[in-house]
């Protein structure tokens, strides 16, 4: 066999050539061997295919291996034989190709490591040689074809070099067909078929894939290497954080060496893949899980719910321990939430965040928060604490403690930090929506009368339920006009926000002041209509403006006036209900309007509610609560006082659904307790 180490392949041109660019990726070595092996199926050429898959997976291998760009394949079949040219793009000289130097000695034992896979090359091959291109160079081989009249080579001697059976067998396995629980498996496969090749009674693969968890045996063939013999250690070719090691009990002497080696590189293809699918299905669960989050988070608008959530939602899956503090108005912390995945340990964990002085917890906290940068925590708390800022605006810290045999690796302190970000933000969110509910509280608060008024035979009770976060539009007020005669107001201005709120301030004062004139119902409804028109930005007014008047003998008579607005529910003492009112148009829409007056009289244990829409629309599903529905809830009412009504059909209102009031509820009874 005749060694060309510095020739220069010739390219064969024929119908069984085939030429493909294969990427630099841990899969190159599988296709290039899949495109030999369809090569030598067209040409007819089967019985070179094992040396020709041994030799393309070695070359392409190394290639991928050392070379770290793009490889060019070309296979050639001819009649006699075939040539396969593995190219690639690094620079340097031919000595730095991704195979090593040429061999020039003839005992492996003296070859350069790197050059130790030629030997493979150089004892199977008929001829090989290198490739010099301007864009990138290359090695090549050549196999020839055998006729049946020519004898086969003497085999060679099993302690000269290995059998191309064995050697196919160990080169020509896919790691992409072993699974995560495969891993095991896969590497003691490998060390049995090197200890046969080899002759060595056992070898270990040891791996410390950066998880705290230290190096460990993943797999094992025979008894494990003793320290004291001659053994053949050789490290794992995995990125960081993982570290490995190939342990063989045999001589560093024959191919031994190189076939460890080879090995170990068949080893670290696969666990390279392990390492990326492993990585990958992490990357997958952690953004499941900063999407439910993120979801949970979005969904609580309350301040101190937000701030207990988020510890639960760290521990235990991301660190032992978590807890929150939050800045005051002074910038000084305060725990705010704080679990453990050991519940027993929870007050020991409260003692130490509590602990002061310039090397306490505390201090650590107030370090991060000030700097707005993670910080690590010592014994005996470890972990770290990252800041909570949301639009510029420093909220608190975020404290993690790291499980006793588990460290944080990069992918979760990521995660840590995307979790403090959202969490900052869901908090932030939380306050504002706070502050906005207060201030529509106050609002709202201030177009409502403080008290009704209190007077004897006669019973005024009235229930409101905000809805959200945003001042509403609905509005009602007892004006008294005498001794014994009041104005009852019930209304409801379109929209929400601040601008519905001073259009519904608006009214309420022009109501006021035209009762206070003594100004006729009609008169005042038309005011008012021709106010909202001129000064009302396109919003409309619902209104039910009654009268009330006491005579002689206790009997309340009362003239309704309907403005657009639903009707008052009537009911008799004797339980008896009715809808009363007659329909008129709403204030705010045309210059002119109708509001005809109903008479209505109330003896005693009578009553009259008034309501707005948010009762009747109360959404149940589909479904609507209803004016019948109200009708109902009023019957057994008849004989409880204003107030007992009230707040009974506010329950029964509120009950209906489970969800948040999309509107406005305002209800407002008037009885005659005589």
């Amino acid at each position: 066999m005749s060694v060309e180490a510095d020739r220069v392949a010739t390219p064969v041109e024929g119908p069984f050539t085939r030429r493909v660019r294969l990427p630099n990726d841990r899969r190159t070595p599988a296709a290039a061997r899949a495109l030999v092996r369809a090569v030598l199926t067209d040409a007819g050429l089967d019985a070179l295919l094992n040396e020709a898959l041994l030799l393309t997976t070695e070359l392409s291998t190394n290639a991928v291996v050392h070379a770290n760009t793009d490889l060019d394949i070309e296979v050639a079949a001819d009649p006699d034989g075939l040539t396969v040219t593995v190219t690639d793009f690094a620079p340097g000289p031919v000595e730095q190709l991704a195979v090593g130097p040429r061999n020039e000695r003839t005992d492996i034992g003296e070859v350069a490591e790197r050059g130790r896979g030629l030997l493979l090359v150089d004892h199977f091959a008929s001829r090989w040689g290198t490739v010099h291109q301007p864009s990138g160079k290359g090695v090549w081989f050549r196999l020839e074809r055998r006729d049946a009249a020519t004898p086969a080579p003497a085999p060679v001697p099993d302690d000269a070099a290995p059998g191309i059976g064995a050697l196919t067998a160990l080169l020509q396995t896919d790691p992409e067909r072993h699974t995560d629980d495969g891993l095991a498996d896969f590497g003691t496969d490998l060390l049995a078929r090197l200890a046969q090749l080899t002759g060595a009674s056992g070898a270990v693969l040891r791996l410390d894939r950066g998880d705290g968890r230290g190096r460990h045996i993943i797999a094992r063939y025979g008894r494990a290497p003793r320290e004291d013999a001659a053994t053949i250690r050789l490290p794992l070719a995995v990125p960081r954080p993982y570290l490995g090691e190939l342990e063989l009990d045999a001589s560093p002497v024959g191919y031994a060496q190189p076939l460890a080696r080879i090995v170990a590189e068949r080893f670290s293809l696969h666990l390279e893949n392990d390492r990326l699918r492993r990585a990958d299905l992490r990357r997958q669960t952690w953004l499941t899980f900063l999407a439910e989050a993120s979801e949970l988070l979005a969904q609580s608008l309350d301040v101190n719910l937000t701030m207990a959530l988020i510890p639960q939602l760290v521990v235990p899956r991301l660190g032992m321990w978590c807890a929150v503090h939050t800045t005051d108005a002074w910038g000084r912390l305060q725990l705010a939430a704080a679990t453990h995945a050991d519940e027993s340990a929870l007050p020991a964990l409260h003692a130490t965040l509590a602990e002061e002085g310039p090397d306490g917890v505390l201090a650590r906290l107030e370090e991060a928060s000030k700097l707005g940068t993670q910080v690590m925590f010592g014994t005996p708390t470890e972990g770290f604490v990252v800041p909570l800022v949301a639009r510029g605006q420093r909220l608190g810290t975020l404290a993690v403690g790291r499980h006793p045999r588990h460290r944080h690796d990069a992918d979760e302190v990521a995660v840590l930090e995307d979790v403090a970000r959202r969490a900052a933000l869901a908090i932030d969110n939380a306050r504002i929506h706070d502050e906005r509910r207060t201030v529509a509280r106050t609002l709202q608060a201030s177009l409502l009368p403080p008290v009704l008024p209190e007077v004897a035979g006669v019973g005024f009770a009235a229930e409101y339920v905000p809805a959200g976060s945003e001042v509403g539009g609905d509005f009602y007020d007892v004006v008294p006009t005498g001794a014994d005669s009041w104005v009852v107001v019930v209304g409801d201005v379109s929209g929400k926000g601040v601008q519905a709120a001073t259009v519904t301030g608006l009214v309420r004062d022009v109501i006021r002041i035209l009762v206070d004139d003594g100004k006729p119902m009609a008169e005042i409804l038309a005011r008012v209509n021709r106010t909202l028109v001129q000064r009302g930005g396109g919003r409309y007014c619902t209104l039910a403006l009654a009268s009330v008047d006491r005579e002689h003998g206790g009997t309340l008579r009362v003239s309704l006036h309907l403005a657009g607005h639903d009707r008052a529910v009537l009911v008799r003492a004797d339980g008896r209900t009715a809808f009363v009112g007659a329909g008129g148009t709403a204030l705010g829409l045309l210059e002119t309007i109708s509001t005809p007056a109903a008479a209505v009289r109330l003896r005693s244990g009578d009553s009259l509610i008034f309501y707005t829409d948010g009762v009747t629309e109360r959404r149940r599903g589909r479904e609507l609560f209803g004016t019948s529905r109200l009708r109902e809830a009023a019957r057994p009412l008849a004989g409880y006082p204003a107030k007992v009504m009230a707040a009974r059909l506010r329950s029964t209102t509120i009950n209906f659904s489970v969800e948040e009031p999309r509107d406005d509820i305002a209800i407002l009874v008037l009885r005659n307790d005589d």
